[in-house]
């Protein structure tokens, strides 16, 4: 196919997803950066006031009152894991994973990189009942943080590890949930959690029913996520829970296909999420203040197990168990890449920004500990983005036909 032809050619899905998660990934750079230098600054009073100042409403017997922090973490994320879920769902039933070729490699890959880390944290705070529930901390990799370093590098990665690299991002979100719903979840209140589940019944059978319209589906979400919220399960899982129910039709190469609920909604919500949403999360939960923390503090079991798990656990992780599987000819290295290219994209997954601090604040109440949380993401994940660069840079760069055929194979 000639390079003519292939630009012509609508743009997927995936290509789409590609190009505002990298952006995004800009963003959160920038807002993460900036919570550092406000938490550091003669702004950091207010800066800390205002994620405590709660708010809310009541209408009737409702009410519901947050503060800021909560609020983003437990509402706007919600709206990120929606995006999630509906990016699973897309590409296991139509995108690159639902081609069981494309699965094997970047599925076992992830997770090697979610057993490997936690292996490594537990190493350090298996004796500690206090800190032994952040062992998932290092298991998750940013795909905005990753995919925007990837952006820097311009030809020096064939398209085909960057897709590789989204399919386990993806497969480490999709764990992420399930760990979140099995292992952070609070005291459970049978009640709303029975309501929950008619919802959910109510959402299938409109689906079931092909209601094509989506603001059903988005009124039911907004009822379901008040539901959950209220059963002790974490609220961001109801944003899940409504992806899988939003209809789907099959359409190929067509991200804004107006026949499907599931692709308007995923691209209504890629650019408030990437842009707005992710980059709030950032700018709210990075913050740290440095005072009275001394580079000792990198050595206290929780920063060192969280910084370890990430940059050295996920590219162990990820890269034996890739290389292993090629090495078996269960799967085919990735189009165009090679052994180095491989291991420096296996060492960016250890930026594991986001989801890191978001499982951090499910697994520790202590304030300390989420700081602790914080610089150990920071320095692990700024450590692997670092090396991942570097070994990126010292690669031959993709021939022209090698990136035309990336952007065919993007286009699924």
């Amino acid at each position: 196919m000639t390079r003519t032809s292939s630009r012509s050619r609508p743009l997927s899905a995936l290509r789409a997803f590609l190009h505002h998660e990298a952006s995004g990934g800009y963003v959160l750079m920038a807002t993460a950066a900036l919570a550092l230098v406000v938490a550091n600054s003669p702004l950091a009073e207010p800066y800390f006031a205002a994620l405590k100042t709660e708010f809310g409403f009541a209408i009737g017997a409702f009410h519901l009152r947050e503060s800021t922090l909560h609020w983003i973490n437990d509402g706007l994320m919600a709206v990120f894991f929606l995006l999630v879920g509906l990016e699973i769902k897309r590409e296991v039933l139509d995108g690159q994973l639902s081609k069981p070729s494309r699965v094997i490699l970047p599925g076992v890959a992830a997770l090697g990189g979610v057993i490997v880390p936690a292996l490594i944290y537990l190493a350090f705070n298996a004796g500690s009942p206090a800190s032994r529930d952040g062992w998932a901390i290092p298991s998750a990799t940013d795909i905005a943080f990753a995919l925007g370093v990837l952006a820097l590098l311009g030809p020096r990665v064939p398209g085909s590890l960057k897709i590789f690299l989204t399919a386990i991002a993806i497969m480490d979100d999709l764990a992420a949930i399930v760990i979140i719903a099995l292992f952070y979840t609070a005291q459970l209140h049978l009640a709303y959690l029975a309501a929950a589940g008619g919802v959910i019944v109510a959402l299938l059978i409109l689906n079931r029913l092909k209601v094509m319209a989506l603001w059903p589906y988005l009124i039911g979400g907004l009822i379901l996520w008040w539901l959950v919220l209220e059963s002790g399960v974490h609220a961001t899982l109801a944003g899940v829970a409504l992806a899988m129910l939003i209809p789907l039709r099959k359409s190929p190469a067509a991200p804004d296909d107006a026949a499907s609920p599931l692709h308007r909604l995923e691209h209504a919500l890629h650019k408030p999420v990437a842009f707005l949403i992710v980059p709030l999360f950032g700018f709210a939960n990075a913050g740290l203040s440095f005072a009275g923390v001394s580079p000792a503090a990198l050595l206290d079991p929780v920063p060192l197990g969280v910084a370890l798990g990430l940059f050295v656990g996920k590219q162990l992780g990820v890269f034996l168990t890739a290389a292993a599987i090629v090495r078996l000819g269960w799967a085919d290295m990735p189009r165009d890449a090679s052994t180095a290219q491989l291991y420096g994209v296996a060492v960016l997954c250890g930026i594991g920004f986001t989801m890191s601090l978001f499982i951090g604040n499910l697994a520790f109440g202590d304030p300390l500990l989420i700081d602790e949380t914080k610089i150990g993401v920071l320095v692990g994940s700024l450590a692997s983005a670092l090396l991942g660069v570097t070994i990126l840079r010292l690669c031959k760069p993709c021939s022209p036909a090698a990136a035309d055929r990336d952007e065919d194979y993007a286009r699924g």
